[in-house]
């Protein structure tokens, strides 16, 4: 048929949104701890969509967000069910630029907007959409709970639209807790998307729209200009140390080595985001020391023996080569 003629079913689907999360503000603070602490998208994502979106106010971002109804595009942009969602009306369509580079942790089920696209994060792991919030679990497993089938353990559908609605951080920790026992609701509306009725508000609402997209191409426009004058196209990764000789290795070192001394090193090329055991702490074989990320990947490096923290001659935020020294060890009798 003709586009125009185009109908399809269309639930509507209602999540709770915990706007500007404490999950995705310890995201974006592990960020610029572990990877870089000067992104224009930091500290705080939210500021980033206002300023490049050319917003008078931050709570002009949320209120587009929760007014908005995002038509669910594709499904598994990033793992598990995850949708590609656009705002049906062009004048909530906020527009970003994703991490650069991107995040090593995303907590589960944080809700961003990378391009014109939002996103609901299937589960833990790497990322570089722009946080807004952080929302309910959108698969099952199991298909525990009222909306999801078992054969289908993904909650959303193509076509749908979600509409967000606010809640409280401790009041969406106790629905996602629901959600995996099976037990929350969620409100689900049948209904169709029809494209003439799509078309009919893009003329209806033509110079609005225009509007709205002139305003935020040019502070986009902007934005990069901004970028190019503080030279964050030039920008070049902090290069790993290297030790081409025993006195360069002595001074990462600070200076020689007690009794009974093991040198514990990097393995591999990584960055340094947190430091697991102090200056006189004892450790036993197999426990944590330090935690890497490279690659989009945590990693911990471990005591090979049981021992004492005599030294740590590493920081966060450092960038390492395989076989810089992290952690002296004093390794007991």
């Amino acid at each position: 048929p003709s586009l125009d003629d185009v109908v399809v079913p269309s639930r509507t689907v209602h999540l709770p949104l915990s706007w500007d999360d404490p999950a995705t503000r310890e995201a974006i603070d592990r960020y610029m701890r572990s990877v870089r602490d000067d992104a224009p998208w930091c500290p705080w994502n939210i500021e980033f969509i206002r300023r490049i979106n050319g917003l008078d106010r931050v709570d002009d971002v949320q209120r587009i967000v929760f007014d908005a109804e995002y038509l669910v595009l594709g499904l598994g942009d990033v793992y598990l069910g995850a949708p590609v969602a656009v705002p049906v009306d062009p004048r909530h369509r906020l527009v970003t630029t994703k991490y650069n580079p991107a995040r090593t942790w995303t907590p589960e089920n944080a809700v961003g907007i990378g391009g014109a696209y939002l996103c609901v994060y299937g589960m833990e792991g790497p990322g570089g959409y722009q946080f807004v919030g952080r929302t309910v679990p959108v698969w099952s497993r199991y298909g525990e709970g009222p909306q999801f089938d078992p054969e289908t353990p993904w909650l959303l559908r193509f076509f749908d639209r979600i509409q967000w609605y606010p809640v409280a951080a401790d009041d969406l920790l106790e629905m996602r807790a629901e959600a995996r026992a099976g037990r929350l609701e969620i409100r689900i509306e049948d209904g169709e998307f029809r494209r003439a009725d799509y078309r009919a508000l893009l003329e209806r609402e033509g110079a609005e729209i225009d509007a709205f997209r002139r305003r935020r191409q040019d502070a986009f426009d902007a934005e990069r200009a901004a970028w190019e004058a503080a030279g964050e196209f030039d920008r070049a990764e902090a290069p790993a140390p290297a030790f081409d000789g025993p006195g360069a290795y002595d001074d990462a070192l600070g200076g020689a080595l007690p009794d009974h001394a093991f040198v514990v090193e990097a393995s591999t090329h990584a960055c340094v985001w947190r430091l697991d055991a102090d200056v006189g702490a004892m450790v036993e074989a197999g426990g944590a020391l330090v935690s890497m990320e490279a690659m989009k990947l945590e990693t911990t490096v471990v005591a090979p023996v049981r021992g004492t923290v005599a030294r740590v001659v590493c920081r966060e935020g450092q960038v390492v080569a395989p076989g810089t020294p992290l952690v002296v060890l004093v390794v007991d009798d």
